[in-house]
């Protein structure tokens, strides 16, 4: 299944050795390694707004520094998510030009500021909907692993490649949640990191399952250590090139999508082969999530000002991933039990 955008790892009833939990390491070493780096922001219409400049050098002037005539005071709950006094002035100018823009005659169109449209936070919190939906596709992940557990016995050869979705998932989606509380370098690159490996997994696991790379025989394990292998050098070059090289906005999301979009092909291949074989409905989840996923990404295309100060495009793609993800769990529990069913067929 393809997700985006952007959980700590537990221990499972069973063992999570072999393969998926050596890529799951590279995976999480790299995203902790990642926090140390920063990148530089894009600018956007509003940084370059004469008037937005001059407000924001007024405030600092008058509240940042030691000189300044009068210190506003910074409640708690937002030094917390370190907000400090430059970056409240930079908020409140951004509102107030906003507000401004919108007032003016005729009124002219709201622009985003370093990359991001003027959210209204919530205590503290700069994009309130998307944190809450990333919340939400965190839960999924969450009941997924606890399906996985509770329906898949330790001896069914997908389960350790479903628990390490699970996280790899739960992973994602902390770090979209953390991203989208408080926009700096280093949680913008967790959320692109993690993104970018829950997709690389995805197809990563989707292979193993479609072509059975799971089975204990010589020829499928040694397919199986070498697909694991470029699986796990291509997402260090991936990340390579964008700390190394070029912090590429583009470049990463030709990337996901180019991955996403093959691993949604298998899938939905996947999907009508066994709808056609068996006429069972559940066998055609899978193209329903991926239609799903499809319609839900197009979101990102309007790109409008944000509804209130918190609903946009981008939230509303978010939204639009958590009841696929629920769906997709209840798609690989059925898919085991129809596997394990067929299996102890063929040995009676």
């Amino acid at each position: 299944m393809l997700t985006f955008s952007r959980g700590r790892r537990g221990h499972s009833h069973g063992t999570l050795v072999s393969v998926p939990a050596s890529l799951a390491s590279v995976i999480s070493g790299l995203l902790l390694c990642s926090v140390l780096f920063s990148g530089p922001a894009a600018a956007s219409v509003g940084d370059r707004l004469p008037e937005f400049r001059e407000c924001v050098q007024i405030c600092e002037h008058e509240n940042c520094g030691a000189d300044a005539e009068h210190h506003t005071p910074i409640p708690l709950y937002r030094r917390l998510l370190l907000w400090t006094c430059p970056s409240e002035c930079d908020y409140t100018c951004q509102h107030i030009i906003t507000s401004a823009r919108l007032a003016a005659l005729p009124p002219q169109p709201v622009v985003q500021f370093h990359g991001k449209w003027p959210f209204t936070r919530v205590l503290g919190i700069q994009e309130p909907m998307s944190m809450l939906f990333s919340l939400g596709n965190l839960y999924a992940h969450y009941d997924g692993l606890a399906k996985v557990r509770a329906t898949m016995p330790a001896s069914y050869s997908m389960r350790r490649f479903y628990i390490a979705l699970a996280y790899v998932g739960m992973v994602t989606w902390t770090f979209s949640a953390i991203f989208h509380t408080r926009d700096f370098p280093a949680t913008e690159q967790l959320d692109y990191f993690a993104a970018g490996a829950s997709v690389l997994y995805g197809l990563y696991y989707a292979v193993i399952r479609l072509f059975r790379l799971d089975r204990p025989t010589p020829t499928r394990q040694s397919v199986l250590r070498a697909w694991s292998a470029s699986c796990a050098g291509l997402y260090l070059a991936h990340v390579a090139y964008l700390k190394l090289w070029s912090w590429d906005y583009s470049y990463n999301m030709a990337a996901n999508v180019a991955v996403g979009t093959v691993q949604n092909a298998l899938w939905s291949w996947f999907s009508w082969d066994r709808y056609r074989r068996s006429r069972r409905a559940w066998a055609a989840w899978p193209g329903v999530v991926v239609a799903w996923i499809l319609v839900a990404m197009s979101l990102e295309l309007l790109d409008f000002a944000p509804i209130g100060g918190a609903l946009d495009a981008h939230s509303l793609w978010h939204l639009g991933t958590i009841a696929p993800a629920i769906l997709w769990y209840n798609f690989l529990v059925k898919d085991a039990q129809d596997d394990m069913a067929g299996s102890e067929r063929l040995k009676g």
